[in-house]
């Protein structure tokens, strides 16, 4: 998979769940443009373009990035919040939704970057968890890019990339016949009060921070696509293709 394409989509500050719509769109036409898996050590170019994108034209894996244009707490296959407990968050004026990822309830809102890719972990020969560890490694990339060195990933079952015991950015996946989706949520400016109302991806005793806070400065979503995607291109290993609709 050396050098294969990724589609960029852009959307910017769009509603939470217009993004998600963007990226059922990919996961279908990612599984529609598979084709044959080359045999184990085949050479990567054996098939021609073709044979690694599903379509001469248009990359099959690509990469969703928006910023919520509204606040909205979204919770994974681990369980949604009692009636009481959704009843105080619509009472902040944030939306509720159901993700089809794993993780505790989380909060999108704006000031946050949200990343989901669409990658065939299949053809890429990468397990979920290395794949898991390949966002963690991006973030970390993006974050030595900005002059933050502390951040880190910590082991298993932590996931996302923390600075001390604060989250920096949650990471929450969904895998379906080996296409993935959802991805990660880095907060850059994001208004961290409204993680006050919940208990972040279910951990007690731990905060939350944003790139904005711990390098004292504002830091925006647009101020770190290009960043983010240097860092995207050279852990997955693919080239960035911004021709898509």
């Amino acid at each position: 998979m050396s050098g294969a394409p990724v589609r960029v989509l852009l959307l910017g500050p769009v509603p939470y769940a217009e993004a998600l719509r963007v990226q059922e769109r990919c996961v279908a036409a990612a599984r529609a443009a598979r084709g044959p898996v080359p045999a184990a050590g085949a050479r990567a170019g054996g098939g021609g373009p073709a044979a690694l994108r599903g379509d001469s034209a248009v990359p099959a894996e690509s990469v969703v990035l928006s910023e919520p244009a509204h606040p909205v707490y979204t919770w994974g296959l681990r369980g949604a919040p009692d009636a009481a407990a959704a009843a105080a968050l619509r009472a902040t004026g944030a939306g509720l939704v159901a993700a089809r990822r794993g993780g505790h309830i989380t909060f999108h809102g704006p000031g946050q970057l949200l990343a989901f890719p669409v990658l065939d972990l299949r053809r890429r020969r990468l397990p979920l968890r290395g794949y898991v560890a390949g966002l963690e490694a991006l973030v970390l990339r993006l974050c030595r890019r900005l002059g933050l060195g502390a951040a880190r990933a910590l082991p298993p079952p932590f996931t996302g990339v923390w600075m001390g015991d604060s989250k920096l950015c949650a990471i929450g996946v969904h895998c379906g016949n080996h296409i993935t989706s959802h991805g990660l949520a880095l907060n850059c400016c994001t208004d961290l009060t409204w993680f006050d109302h919940i208990v972040p991806c279910g951990l007690e005793g731990k905060g939350v921070t944003s790139l904005s806070h711990e390098l004292g400065r504002h830091i925006t979503v647009e101020h770190v696509l290009e960043p983010f995607l240097d860092s995207f291109q050279e852990v997955f290993d693919c080239t960035l293709d911004f021709s898509g609709d």
